[in-house]
């Protein structure tokens, strides 16, 4: 039966004619069988067109905005992204390290010099981190430092360094699933940084960034119509609805070869099976540290409140054994006791110094 999608994509195959495929493999049969049944219609869905395909997957999306190969789908994608023209010159080499594991979470990372030297960060997450605005500042710091070196590695005695050639460093961030941070603004989906002063002083600091959660994004644009650009690379990224595609195509052909080229990718269906399986196991493994880190968070902020009660009490003991010696210095000193036996009783009683006695005494 053909599907909606296979009427604009004719290479797209029959789901007979994938079964068909992976029955001539053992070892793709076994694969295919350990799935669950709703991955294997997943998997089946995405083949086969009855759904569009998800295109942020790691081996779809590395092929299709190949900055080696396809530079000027990613010079329009960050062109309507920044709101400036870019032009990708040069791909540098992703070699920051990441804190504890954080690679884990990301299906994509590139890092790009644009034609002004500035430099742009591109991820893409499968599901958000936690502390989303800490972890990239951190990565940019990391990105602004490496131009710095680079930068003071070109000069010499002809070209003395100036911090003028230190250019702005953009960290672009698009969330498939994102923190729950952004859920308090669910009409947005476009969220730029950038620092600015309490007075008005201007001042260029270089570090800029912009967060998209695709989520939301398909919320807001679910039966809408792609009125721009910018909407429509989103679109792209985001569904896997036919009908949406079907529109995006149409309102932008030069879309259409993203997807055919993809139907090509997926014609080997041991290579797509082998993403299918990654992408499986890394939202597995993602999901899993994701809600660890989440119980994490709940178990520091229950120790918190466990030592705030703790302190508390605490307090409130002390306060309570310093009324007790209050009230028996008063007895003694009724009773006519010398102020010398007064103090070594309350020492010895209470194990405390003489020094921290004085106080009861004068």
């Amino acid at each position: 039966m053909a599907t909606k999608l296979k009427k604009y994509f004719p290479i797209i195959r029959e789901k007979e004619e994938v079964l068909a495929e992976i029955r001539k493999s053992k070892a793709l049969q076994e694969k295919f069988d350990k799935w669950e049944e709703e991955q294997r219609e997943e998997f089946l869905s995405l083949c086969t067109g009855v759904k569009g395909l998800k295109l942020l997957y790691d081996g779809f999306f590395k092929e299709v905005m190949n900055p080696e190969y396809v530079p000027e789908r990613l010079n329009d994608f960050l062109s309507h992204m920044l709101g400036q023209k870019v032009r990708v010159l040069k791909v540098l080499p992703a070699d920051s390290v990441r804190i504890a594991d954080e690679s884990s979470l990301l299906i994509m990372d590139i890092v790009v010099e644009l034609e002004d030297g500035s430099i742009a960060n591109l991820e893409v997450q499968k599901v958000g981190y936690l502390f989303p605005g800490q972890r990239s500042a951190c990565y940019s710091a990391d990105l602004l430092l490496r131009q710095y070196k680079r930068v003071r590695g070109e000069t010499d005695e002809k070209k003395k360094f100036s911090y003028r050639d230190i250019k702005s460093v953009y960290t672009i961030v698009l969330f498939e699933k994102s923190p729950k941070e952004f859920h308090d603004f669910l009409e947005e989906y476009y969220h730029f940084f950038e620092q600015k002063s309490n007075t008005g002083l201007e001042m260029e600091l270089l570090q800029k960034y912009l967060f998209i959660p695709l989520d939301i994004f398909r919320k807001n644009k679910h039966n809408g119509d792609i009125k721009e650009k910018r909407d429509a690379w989103l679109t792209l990224f985001s569904s896997d609805d036919p009908d949406m595609i079907i529109e995006l195509i149409e309102e932008y052909p030069e879309f259409r070869q993203i997807y055919e080229e993809a139907y090509e990718i997926c014609l080997d269906v041991e290579r797509v099976m082998d993403m299918f399986s990654k992408e499986l196991y890394e939202m597995d493994k993602n999901t899993t540290q994701y809600m660890i880190d989440e119980l994490q968070g709940t178990i520091d902020k229950q120790k918190q409140e466990i030592d705030e009660i703790k302190e508390e009490h605490a307090k409130e003991r002390n306060e309570m054994q310093r009324q007790e010696i209050r009230n028996v210095v008063k007895i003694l000193r009724a009773e006519d006791v010398p102020e010398q036996k007064i103090r070594t009783r309350i020492c010895k009683q209470y194990q405390i110094s003489e020094e921290q006695v004085r106080e009861f005494l004068d």
